[in-house]
């Protein structure tokens, strides 16, 4: 049940628990306990809103930095890490493999804002190596939702 429950509200957070039992053939109070058990576990972290920011007169960029670090003795990193995403303008920080040891993911209201957070604040942290900053021009699709709705599925429908 957990497996199934997590897949179909990562899909959508606010779809309604009656339906929800129902698609899932539980009873609503079981999804409610099992709801509380995971974020009391900490498996279920927070609930978001996907917002497609081109589509209001907000001004916001977005922009991936890619930072090489030196890890820590005993802490690898994890210091680093957390010293990184306590900044509110960074909305994400992941390990990754590759050229680079962190990816982190920044808002700002330009691109000046974003590049003075990187050399004022994100390069001169001690630990930081290098960085290279990438600027998302356009979101075509996130967190698995389709932005522009002008798309058309051209793939061939196959029926069992």
């Amino acid at each position: 049940m957990r497996e199934k429950l997590l897949s179909m509200i990562e899909k959508n957070s606010r779809i309604d628990l009656k339906e929800l039992a129902v698609m899932m053939g539980e009873e609503e109070i079981d999804l409610v306990n099992e709801l509380a058990a995971l974020e009391e576990e900490g498996i279920i972290c927070g609930y978001h809103t996907l917002i497609d920011w081109e589509k209001t007169s907000i001004e916001k960029v977005t922009a991936l930095i890619e930072v090489r670090v030196t890890p820590q003795r005993g802490q690898g990193f994890d210091n680093i890490a957390e010293r990184i995403y306590k900044y509110p303008e960074v909305t994400s920080v992941y390990l990754i493999s590759g050229g680079y040891d962190l990816l982190v993911t920044l808002e700002g209201k330009s691109l000046k804002e974003i590049s003075g957070f990187v050399s004022d604040k994100l390069s001169t942290l001690d630990t930081i190596l290098s960085t290279a900053t990438h600027f998302i021009l356009k979101k075509y699709k996130d967190h698995g939702t389709i932005l522009n709705k002008n798309y058309e599925d051209i793939r061939e429908k196959v029926t069992p």
